[in-house]
């Protein structure tokens, strides 16, 4: 059989300073002597070696190669290094789950005694993750408003290790400054990091803002069909060894199989991206304009207090929005209940249009207080706008708004 490692030391050069479209087709893929034209899925637990020898170097990483399928396997290790590529990032971990990537991330960075500012708009299983795990195991956390830069630096501290947002923020489309974040996260010495899983890579690149380490919920819309679980992290080696380490022996990582369904997602990723973009703004225009919705949290609309800073840090303004209706939970869920195509479920980044009410589902796990906290009020509520027709996504919405 050939031997394709001279080709593929070439190729992977010659990729170099490609453009984001090419390296989301191109980026990270070996060939392999079967000649293959796609991605192959190397459906195996471990791997076979020549020698004692050979087997005792890799597992001590004293040579390269694939020692376990937990932590190396060529199909993982191909989608990791194409998101690497788009993210502008020199390593990828992938796991499980964004959960699995946030736990990673939080696990192999902070110890007992360490400070740890989060953005109070974050997902709901993020907070949920902090309180109920790390700070049991010593890690102190803090919450912080989003958009206030005064908020992070007042409660920075000499144990403050690790600032943590999403931006734009879920459900409230809330941006962050990450430029300035960065700078006060460096003065601190502490990490800082981003949950990109709204905007993904062909919206927003948050390493070249500053940020130290980027996660993602790949599940979302690098699948972009609701088919797989999954996450990621990326960022310096250095940091994402650590991250890496953790995977090796919890365990959270992703299988070869959902790391193919991926690399297929990265592929139409900047298309997918662009129209659920162009759809999302057309909705939040009508629903601006509708007597039953008192306001539009998309940060694509002028009045969104962070449509200028979106317009700087990001290329696009997403496919998420989130609105609240006249009333409360009721007039809510009689919205959620009258869709007839909108998929009623908490998942987003699908090509299919969702809708959630976020009080009783991602949030509904906080207490109240922490909830208000969060900015989620029981009329509100979250659309993930998928690829179909506009005029149907917006008829199947009138159905129950305009009986309010």
């Amino acid at each position: 059989m050939k031997d394709f490692s001279e080709f593929n030391d070439r190729y992977q050069s010659d990729l170099d300073g490609c453009s984001f479209e090419t390296l989301a087709v191109r980026g990270g893929q070996v060939r392999t002597p079967e000649c293959e034209h796609g991605e192959p899925i190397f459906a195996t637990s471990s791997y076979v070696f020549n020698s004692a020898a050979e087997a005792a170097a890799r597992f001590a990483g004293e040579s390269e190669g694939n020692v376990y399928s937990r932590y190396t396997n060529p199909t993982v290790r191909t989608f990791e290094d194409r998101l690497a590529a788009l993210e502008g990032g020199e390593a990828c971990a992938a796991t499980s789950s964004g959960m699995a990537a946030i736990y990673a991330v939080a696990i192999s960075q902070l110890k007992s005694g360490d400070h740890l500012l989060c953005s109070a708009s974050v997902f709901g299983s993020t907070i949920k993750l902090f309180e109920s795990y790390l700070r049991k195991f010593g890690v102190d956390i803090e919450y912080v408003d989003l958009v206030d830069l005064d908020d992070w630096k007042s409660k920075i501290r000499d144990n403050t290790k690790m600032l943590f947002l999403e931006s734009p923020s879920n459900p409230l489309n809330e941006v962050a400054d990450i430029r300035a974040l960065s700078k006060i996260a460096k003065a601190a010495g502490a990490l800082l990091v981003v949950d990109n899983c709204f905007c993904t890579p062909a919206i927003q690149q948050p390493l070249s803002l500053g940020a130290d380490l980027v996660v993602h919920s790949a599940t979302k819309y690098i699948d972009g069909q609701g088919r797989c679980m999954g996450g990621a992290v990326v960022g310096p080696e250095e940091q994402v060894e650590k991250v890496v380490g953790v995977l090796r022996s919890a365990g959270p990582t992703m299988s070869p199989f959902n790391a193919w369904v991926f690399l297929k997602g990265l592929e139409t990723l900047k298309l997918r991206m662009k129209a659920h973009s162009d759809n999302a703004m057309a909705l939040a225009q009508w629903l601006d304009a509708h007597p039953k919705v008192k306001t539009v949290n998309y940060c694509g609309l002028p009045q969104h207090a962070g449509h200028k800073l979106a317009t700087e840090q990001q290329s696009m303004y997403g496919g998420v929005l989130s609105f609240e209706v006249v009333g409360g939970q009721e007039e809510a869920w009689k919205v959620v209940d009258a869709t007839r195509m909108i998929s009623i479920t908490a998942n987003l980044g699908d090509t299919k249009t969702t809708i959630t009410h976020p009080g009783t589902t991602t949030h509904g796990r906080l207490a109240e207080e922490e909830r208000k906290k969060a900015g989620i009020s029981l009329a509100l509520l979250r659309v993930a706008v998928g690829l179909e027709n506009i005029d149907d996504i917006r008829r199947d919405l009138a159905r129950g708004l305009d009986a309010l």
